[in-house]
């Protein structure tokens, strides 16, 4: 027993030197050293580490006695092409894959194959052997645990030789098959190398044949719209041309809509056959129109929506999120000039301590640095400062927190209520400006500031009152059409559109 650890310690040595000479001593000792390894459990294969080791000749020697060795693996399910490939040892992943052609498709633990191995570190000429080694169309189709294929391995980690092998290897066939898979995220390669903004793996996906450009990831984004939504880069011009010049768009702009099968819609309906007043009443081509059952017009209604839906353009879908990310912006600003006016109030602050006077006698208006000039010498003026600078301050953190907040808030009826938080900001924000500009100026400019301040109210007053009105007309005709007192709207998704303002959620 002794001895056959010692033989296997000098068998492991030997493959770390790539010995040859120390291989074959061992096997004219124990002819059968190389089986013991395959069948035994405990035993570490010499051929993971020469190949590893870029040692062809032991490599050889090793699979010319005992092929099998190319089936075994590590505990990480690692085989000798994994390691072999991983490296880039081209001349062994020939020998491997001629001794086992199978080990082409076989994943390690992490669901990896050989192929993935070289692809990810950019071994060219190691996953050109192995597409051509392996069984035909099998290596190259193989994808991993999370259903990443070849292509999407070398464009996640940039590796345009090793894809430029794979596709010349792999016939057009395969390739036309593999270019437009999703992976477990719903991503193709495109959309990955437009996601790190990969130019040249771009491009060269962009030549492969058969490639969607406008395939939809799971999220429903095109490439470009990928590139649309990601963070401003220098290539991110070269990236929108190579794109558009394949006929790239954004998803928005594409009318087709995905087919899903609704057991209602796509139910098998008969159709009446066509009849003129030229047919006798009693011919037996006449249809009798029968009267709409009630379950039936239980449906209409549903129905009628979902197919309005789908047929509104793509630019009033985008209204809702226009209006959250104008109403996000401006309330981000209104937030950020209310906070400075708080902090600067006007006139600025105290910048010492006035308690006593130059005798040691309490003063009778004491202050303290840091505190508002204003509020001590203009307490009234200063109240309403505050007062309405905080209704500003509060009404835009508002919309920021409930935009941010994660609730449904999708229907128009919630936007048009943050939009309304929106105007008691903006009429905060006004009269603030007004109070401070009041109190800025000097006395003998008052009389006409006065007069600017007051036309400067009834104006803005005037123009809220009309934009107030307007609403509330809008949803009274709202609710006089939805309880029947008015006549809807002929034409069509008129009726639907005012749901979606002032409907429920």
């Amino acid at each position: 027993m002794q001895a056959e650890r010692e033989m296997e310690e000098q068998l492991s040595e030997a493959a770390m030197n790539g010995s040859v000479t120390t291989l074959l001593g061992l096997l004219d000792q124990d002819p059968l050293l190389l089986d013991k390894i395959v069948v035994s459990c405990t035993s570490r294969n010499p051929l993971l580490a020469s190949s590893m080791l870029d040692h062809a000749e032991f490599v050889g020697a090793l699979l010319a006695r005992t092929p099998q060795l190319a089936s075994e693996t590590d505990p990480d399910g690692n085989s000798a092409l994994h390691l072999a490939a991983a490296r880039g040892h081209a001349e062994i992943v020939g020998m491997l894959l001629s001794a086992d052609p199978e080990m082409a498709t076989r994943r390690n633990g992490d669901g990896r194959t050989p192929l993935h191995a070289a692809a990810g570190k950019g071994r060219a000429e190691a996953a050109r052997r192995i597409v051509r080694g392996g069984p035909p169309g099998s290596a190259a189709r193989a994808a991993t645990d999370q259903g990443e294929t070849v292509l999407h391995v070398c464009a996640g980690r940039n590796r345009v030789e090793a894809l430029r092998a794979v596709v010349e290897e792999a016939g057009r066939e395969v390739v036309e098959e593999l270019v437009n898979r999703r992976d477990g995220d719903g991503n193709t390669a495109l959309h990955i190398a437009v996601a790190r903004k990969q130019v040249e793996m771009i491009k060269f996906l962009l030549t492969i044949p058969g490639l969607e450009v406008n395939t939809p990831n799971s999220s429903g984004l095109t490439a470009l719209d990928i590139l649309e939504q990601s963070p401003r880069g220098l290539r991110d011009l070269e990236i929108e041309t190579a794109l558009k010049s394949s006929g790239a768009s954004l998803s928005r702009d594409i009318q087709s809509v995905p087919y899903q099968y609704d057991p209602i819609l796509d139910a098998p309906r008969m159709t009446s056959p066509i009849t003129t007043s030229r047919s006798p009443k009693n011919s037996p081509s006449l249809s009798t129109k029968k009267a709409p059952s009630k379950k039936w017009r239980s449906l209409r209604k549903p129905l009628s929506k979902k197919l309005s839906a789908l047929k509104r353009p793509p630019v009033e879908a985008d209204w809702l999120s226009q209006k959250r990310n104008s109403l996000m912006v401006v309330a981000s600003l209104l937030a950020t000039v209310a906070f400075q006016a708080a902090t600067t109030p006007p006139g600025g602050v105290w910048q010492d301590d006035y308690k006593v006077d130059a005798y040691g006698n309490p003063v009778k208006e004491p202050h303290m640095a840091g505190t508002s000039i204003m509020a001590h010498i203009q307490r009234i003026a200063y109240g309403q400062f505050m007062i309405f600078n905080t209704l500003a301050f509060l009404s835009s953190l508002s919309i920021i927190l409930l935009l941010l907040s994660g609730l449904p808030i999708k229907r128009r009826r919630w936007m048009w209520t943050q939009m309304v938080i929106m105007w008691l900001a903006i009429t905060g924000q006004a009269i603030t400006y007004f109070i401070a500009l009041r109190n800025m100026s000097p006395a003998d400019t008052r009389g006409m500031l006065k007069d600017v301040t007051d036309v400067s109210v009834v104006c803005w007053l005037c123009l809220m009152g009309i934009v107030f009105m307007g609403n509330v007309v809008r949803l009274c005709v709202w609710v006089l059409r939805k309880w029947g007192y008015l006549k809807k709207k002929e034409n069509k998704d008129s009726d639907e559109d005012d749901e979606d303002k002032y409907g429920e959620v």
